[in-house]
């Protein structure tokens, strides 16, 4: 099975095809279960290689956007066959299981109601409660246990890569800009997207998982929002895999092999940042 082939029609076909990929390459990769979704079914991810250095790339916080897990497919079976060296990269192709299969924004909770999985993560900006999704939870927890160094979180529809801060503030500006910077130019060789800061490029968003991943733990984080629509067809997939999957792995192959140290948001939030309401 060629990367830029990954199906994605439901998350059966899903699993499916992470058994596929693990079964070619079985000295590189193994499965494993991030935890159990609201929807009751597994959240099944894969492991590839053995190194030192931790990195992470999830998919399909918005249930709609198939293209970001075609591409997380693509990274799968391309680095099962070449592994990164000294790295362990897992991914996480669905992470909003029900929001995926009905192909809607939100995921349904177990109890009343759904939930944006990207707004549902702690920040310097959040108010309310977060962690209403048992998947966003897994997730916090698992970057936690594993000692994630890198992370890349995959979406639809803008062709950016994005890094922090991209919440409700004008104080957007990180200690480790520079980096950032030349991390995401890394990334878009092959895509020749946007590179910028999530909320000046984008929108402000708060309780997005690429501006905690580095406000809680120094993770180098991005966002890649990769296309141009929600429906990408079997050959835009295709392309989004081609010019994305490279960039992914220098991205974590020129990433920092430890986490940043001074990651703390000293500025001020401004919540009418949030009056500008997208849903790309």
């Amino acid at each position: 099975m060629s990367p830029s082939a990954a199906p994605v029609a439901n998350y059966t076909t899903v699993t499916q095809t992470l058994q596929q990929i693990q079964q070619a390459n079985p000295t590189t990769s193994e499965l494993f279960e991030l935890g159990t979704s609201d929807s009751g079914l597994p959240i099944v991810g894969i492991k590839i290689g053995n190194g030192e250095t931790a990195d992470l790339i999830v998919a399909t916080h918005h249930g709609n956007e198939y293209g970001s897990t075609a591409v997380a497919m693509g990274a799968a079976d391309a680095f099962a066959k070449n592994p990164i060296k000294g790295h362990t990269v897992y991914i996480i192709p669905v992470l909003n299981v029900s929001g995926f299969n009905s192909r809607s924004r939100y995921e349904r909770l177990s109890g009343m109601g759904s939930v944006d999985q990207n707004r549902d993560y702690p920040g310097p900006c959040v108010t309310g409660k977060s962690f209403k999704s048992k998947a966003t939870k897994a997730l916090a927890d698992f970057i936690d246990q594993k000692n994630i160094v890198s992370s890349a979180t995959l979406h639809t529809h803008w062709p950016a890569v994005l890094y922090p801060w991209g919440f409700s503030t004008r104080d957007v500006m990180t200690k480790d800009d520079a980096k950032f910077i030349q991390l995401s130019k890394d990334a878009v060789v092959e895509s020749g997207y946007e590179v910028g800061n999530s909320k000046d490029l984008l929108y402000a968003a708060d309780g997005a998982f690429e501006d905690y991943a580095y406000w809680k733990h120094g993770i180098w984080s991005l966002l890649f929002e990769m296309g141009n629509t929600h429906t990408p067809s079997e050959s835009q997939m295709t392309q989004m895999v081609s010019v994305n999957v490279p960039g992914l792995r220098r991205f974590f192959e020129n990433a920092p092999k430890q986490r940043a140290q001074d990651h703390a948001f000293t500025g001020k939030c401004d919540r009418s940042m949030l009056q500008r309401t997208h849903l790309e």
